[in-house]
């Protein structure tokens, strides 16, 4: 009798860097044991909201939203993406200063990502946001429907086609502040899957990332599908920022950053209670 494999349901954003990072797992190119594993593709703060209900047994979570997540999921220590001296950016029709954002409405692409935890430590109350698909931002930027956008994902590289100014790249910001990178994303496993079940997933994740990175371009040809408007060379350049040696494990300097960057939101009252990152694998 063959055994029953347990479900693991994945969820992960529709950008390329997600993709990129569950190309094997997603398309069966390595042995997954006693795993199955179906995907669901959403926005990552539609994902933050279905963690906090605890629906999927392996997700991305933002690092903020992670702080929400501590009794059901614990982070694996590969899945993250990580910004060294580049993030989120907030952009604008005019070039402008950090100052002139004080004030101003901007879109952000929901309330529990790691760009707004960011923002809100750069900019404490002195502004006004909006709650938007992250998609949609640079086009209600450009329509001058909001003051500034907080961008997400590939607008990281394409703002500028739409003739949008930079005011300030949070990951840049955040490592003159700390001197280390900033966390924006990770895997989350859920705890009631028990501690061996973790392990193993976690094990095959890291699995289905060395693989992308050892079959690059097959990965990537997977990935560019979920390239919102990136040619071959931008989504190249996207994917190398966000699926890397960072994505294979956090490491002593990236674990200190997600703790650092926890402590520092809830000094700063973004965060009700004290957060404690457990970290698998």
């Amino acid at each position: 009798m063959s055994q029953v494999k347990t479900l693991i349901q994945v969820g992960h954003s529709p950008d390329p860097d997600d993709a990129f990072m569950f190309h094997a797992l997603a398309n069966d190119k390595i042995e997954t044991g006693n795993y199955t594993f179906t995907h669901t593709l959403q926005d990552i703060e539609t994902l933050n909201q279905r963690a906090l209900k605890a629906e999927l047994e392996l997700t991305a979570v933002s690092l903020h939203g992670y702080a929400y997540l501590t009794d059901t999921y614990a982070v694996c220590a590969c899945g993250a993406s990580i910004g060294d001296n580049y993030g989120p950016m907030v952009v604008a029709r005019q070039a402008g200063s950090i100052e002139s954002l004080k004030g101003k409405t901007i879109a952000i692409p929901g309330k529990l990502t790691t760009a707004f935890l960011a923002l809100k430590l750069l900019l404490g109350d002195t502004f006004k946001y909006e709650i938007h698909p992250f998609d949609e931002i640079l086009n209600l930027v450009e329509a001058g429907k909001v003051d500034a956008g907080l961008i997400i994902h590939e607008g990281q590289l394409t703002y500028g086609e739409q003739g949008l100014h930079l005011i300030v790249d949070l990951g840049v910001w955040w490592h003159d502040e700390t001197g280390l990178p900033l966390p924006l994303g990770a895997n989350a496993i859920r705890k009631d899957l028990g501690e061996q079940a973790m392990h193993e997933v976690t094990a095959l994740l890291k699995q289905s990332i060395q693989y992308g990175l050892d079959h690059r371009q097959e990965a990537l040809d997977y990935a560019l599908q979920f390239g919102r408007n990136l040619d071959h060379s931008k989504a190249d350049k996207f994917v190398g920022m966000y699926v890397n040696d960072w994505t294979l494990d956090f490491g002593p300097r990236g674990r200190e950053a997600v703790q650092l960057l926890l402590n520092r939101g809830h000094e700063a009252g973004v965060i009700p209670k004290p957060v404690e990152v457990e970290f698998i694998g």
